[in-house]
């Protein structure tokens, strides 16, 4: 069992920049694949950024890429997600995610546990 806390969340103006973070505690931290989703009002769950085990693969989607990294501090039990330029477009509630798999995945359904989110909104 794996539990996930988000935090960082806030109003930003458009062109600013947050930092999430996800504090993990449970079982080992290191073992788990993490990604970061997002969620909209009337819309679905959307793949945003995940990072393996050690830190040394990642991936984006295409509507962030290059303005939002996601990186993961192993001995803290914490992944983040740094997201600048922020856009109105990027206003959602923002989850973090558990696989206990080794892969970068953008399907939600592979993800094993989820934080309860943090609200993240941009306006203009």
């Amino acid at each position: 069992q794996v539990q996930l806390v988000e935090s960082g969340g806030g109003l930003v103006q458009v062109g600013g920049s947050l930092r999430l973070s996800c504090a993990a505690s449970g079982r080992t931290f290191s073992m788990y694949a993490m990604g970061w989703f997002r969620q909209a009002p009337g819309k679905g769950r959307e793949f945003v950024a995940a990072i393996s085990w050690g830190g040394s693969r990642t991936s984006y989607a295409d509507s962030v890429k290059g303005r939002f990294t996601i990186s993961r501090d192993n001995a803290k039990n914490t992944v983040y997600l740094q997201m600048n330029s922020l856009k109105p477009e990027d206003t959602a509630v923002y989850y973090c995610a558990a696989a206990s798999k080794n892969i970068l995945e953008s399907r939600w359904t592979a993800y094993d546990y989820w934080g309860q989110g943090t609200q993240v909104t941009v306006s203009s």
